[in-house]
C-alpha cells in the first residue's frame, strides 16, 4: 500500500516535546509516529466505529408511515455510496 505524507512542523511547549520524546524512547518508535497516531485517533476516529455508525442509522426511519414517501433521486444525488473492506 503507498502512502502519500506532508511534512509539516509544530511548536511543541517543553513539557508536551519531553513527553512525545520519552514515550517515543519508551514504545521504540518516533516521535512523528506519535503524533500521527494521535491526531488520527483523535480526528479520524476508529474506521470501524465510523462504518457502524453510519450503518447504524441506514434504514432508521423506515418504519414510519407518517413519512411522506421520497421521490427517486437523479443526476449527482443518485449515487450510491458502497462500503467495501478496502477502505
Amino acid at each position: 500500500m503507498l502512502y502519500i505524507m506532508r511534512r509539516t512542523q509544530l511548536y511543541l511547549e517543553d513539557d508536551l516535546w519531553q513527553a512525545l520524546h520519552t514515550r517515543a524512547a519508551i514504545e521504540k518508535t518516533t516521535v512523528s509516529h506519535l503524533v500521527r497516531t494521535a491526531a488520527r485517533d483523535r480526528y479520524l476516529g476508529d474506521k470501524e466505529k465510523r462504518r457502524a455508525a453510519m450503518m447504524a442509522v441506514v434504514g432508521l426511519w423506515s418504519d414510519h408511515t407518517d413519512l411522506p414517501t421520497p421521490k427517486p433521486m437523479s443526476g449527482i444525488f443518485a449515487t450510491t455510496i458502497a462500503w467495501s473492506d478496502s477502505d
